[in-house]
């Protein structure tokens, strides 16, 4: 079980993939990114996982909000969240993901010693990404974001996919010596990976390492079986975002579009349902074990 009653929602805003004609409000600039940062913050979401998006020639083509690891958009996309936030006085941890996949390796690194986040994604293996990609995380890429999140002193967020993962997770915490405790983000439900189911959730959850704190998201249609899951077995945290899940519900057999606003203020009576409190950003980093970075203005 948990070992405090108090829940960290993460906003996941956009991710690498999701795209306006799907949901309309997923934000592509710096601009969007930030304003929703506030809006998930007042909503009452602890952590934002950010990924960055420019528009960008593919085959040939003008590709609009195509996913990205310019440090120039990540530059441009804190910035304005410190801003904004410090602006509407509200509180949030910055979560910088480091999935490059097709990137070069410092590509996928140097944002965080120039923008020192309070945590960052740490995806610790390979896989085929829902049959129909490869994911890829490198031994050598992995060694190399091992050592930099000691370096700059931020919060691995380690997304398990499947079993094994957890032994990777180990193996790069031991050998860097990650700060404990270890924080593990599920992701469950992704073709070719650990299907969302709460069979699924309760087995990983029972390999779990010792100490170690844990959230739950469920990609698609795991998304609300999974927030469920997690919260019946003592979850740490919740994620929730248009990077994962973009239907809210149905009606009349329609599907009704969520936006990253609404996934976070149904989290947030999901966890009031279930007994638990929402926690605040600065429980977080209490829960989490992670050392407060200023989110002031820096222009």
């Amino acid at each position: 079980m948990a070992k405090t009653n108090k829940v960290i929602i993460s906003a996941c805003l956009c991710g690498a993939g999701t795209k306006k004609d799907q949901a309309p409000t997923v934000p592509y600039t710096p601009e969007e990114i930030a304003r929703q940062v506030v809006d998930v913050a007042k909503a009452g979401a602890a952590i934002a996982h950010i990924h960055v998006r420019e528009d960008k020639m593919v085959n040939g083509q003008m590709e609009i909000g195509y996913k990205s690891m310019s440090l120039e958009k990540f530059t441009e996309t804190v910035q304005l969240c410190r801003k904004y936030c410090n602006e509407a006085g509200v509180d949030i941890i910055i979560n910088l993901t480091t999935s490059g996949g097709e990137y070069e390796d410092y590509k996928r690194l140097q944002h965080l010693g120039a923008l020192k986040p309070e945590m960052c994604s740490f995806d610790p293996n390979t896989l085929n990404w829902n049959n129909a990609y490869i994911f890829e995380n490198s031994p050598r890429f992995l060694n190399l974001l091992g050592a930099e999140v000691v370096k700059q002193n931020v919060k691995p967020e380690f997304e398990v996919f499947d079993t094994g993962h957890i032994d990777s997770v180990l193996y790069y915490a031991n050998k860097y010596n990650i700060p404990q405790p270890l924080h593990i983000q599920f992701i469950m439900g992704v073709g070719g990976a650990m299907p969302g189911t709460a069979f699924n959730l309760a087995f990983l959850v029972e390999k779990l390492p010792k100490d170690a704190t844990w959230s739950v998201s469920g990609i698609g249609k795991a998304h609300m079986p999974m927030m469920l899951a997690g919260l019946a077995l003592g979850c740490d945290g919740l994620r929730v975002g248009l990077e994962d899940n973009i239907v809210y519900g149905y009606e009349n057999g329609k599907k009704i579009i969520g936006t990253n606003v609404m996934f976070v203020q149904r989290a947030v009576e999901l966890v009031k349902l279930a007994g638990r409190e929402v926690a605040t950003a600065e429980d977080a980093r209490s829960i989490l074990g992670i050392t407060r970075h200023c989110l002031r203005d820096e222009g």
